[in-house]
């Protein structure tokens, strides 16, 4: 968390607000996050105009006029806001100020497993935090024999295969649940098991949920906010995730019988499915 829709959120927000500004002037408060921040940050990005944003699975990069960019993860617990001016007094957990012509961008990441680097733009695809990623959501290679072809080497819960960055980037707990629900797909089953029909069904939720998820503004479960502060609200849609007893929407069963959504661990993640929809 953020997932790959909080991630993309978030980025269309920074762009609307910061696109084509200037970096007047760059801290780094604490540097050390879950990689540590280079020494030369600061001196990478001052004085550079920012010409364009992009998402690459749940990192979001901030090309520079410069030819650096700036690449951002933003962990488990990490946001950023956006002020017109630069703070009288940093919050607590606040990392990094960037300051812009358009306003200031601040980095708070209370559990530090977030990250915050820079890289020549010429060099992304050799980067060792990007080099490995598998396909997008919407990359048209994304289909039923691809996935079929990657989950028959995979050998595991096809929870654990969805959740697979170097088969499809971006996938996180939340959504790989809610994917599977929609698909009929118990997330326990062996990912070599699956079939052609219940493959493209996964390429159809994948693009799905996620452009659902993108258009509510992402879920907010714990710490997720948009850059101006606001929550998400995807999590209101939520089929199964954290809905542990309740009869999911598309069922008609007994709750006295059957218990209601159930919730397993895979692979050491909360997982959330009906089990009488999810075959």
């Amino acid at each position: 968390m953020p997932e790959l829709p909080e991630v993309e959120t978030i980025k269309n927000a920074v762009e609307k607000a910061l696109l084509g500004a200037n970096i007047e002037k760059a801290i780094v408060l604490n540097g050390h996050l879950r990689e540590i921040v280079p020494t030369d940050f600061a001196a990478k990005v001052e004085n550079a105009h920012i010409a364009a944003f992009r998402r690459i699975a749940k990192y979001m990069l901030i090309e520079l006029s410069n030819k650096q960019t700036i690449i951002w993860h933003f962990g488990m617990s990490g946001k950023v806001r956006i002020e017109p001016k630069w703070p009288e007094q940093p919050q607590k957990h606040d990392h990094i100020i960037i300051q812009t012509s358009k306003g200031v961008l601040i980095y708070n990441d209370p559990r530090r497993f977030g990250l915050v680097t820079v890289a020549p733009t010429n060099t992304l695809p050799q980067h060792h935090l990007l080099q490995h990623l598998g396909l997008d959501p919407w990359d048209k290679k994304l289909t039923a024999a691809y996935l079929l072809r990657k989950f028959f080497h995979k050998k595991c819960a096809v929870k654990i295969a969805l959740l697979d960055q170097t088969i499809v980037c971006g996938i996180g707990n939340i959504y790989a649940s809610e994917i599977l629900y929609l698909a009929r797909i118990r997330p326990d089953r062996a990912s070599e098991s699956i079939t052609e029909s219940e493959a493209n069904r996964l390429v159809k939720y994948i693009r799905e949920v996620l452009e659902a998820a993108i258009a509510a503004g992402g879920s907010t479960i714990h710490d997720y906010q948009k850059p101006n502060g606001d929550l998400g609200y995807f999590q209101e849609s939520h089929c199964v995730y954290n809905k542990t007893g309740l009869r999911c929407p598309q069922c008609c069963c007994l709750l006295e019988q059957t218990g209601g959504i159930q919730k397993t661990v895979i692979g050491g993640r909360s997982t959330f499915y009906c089990a009488t929809l999810q075959k």
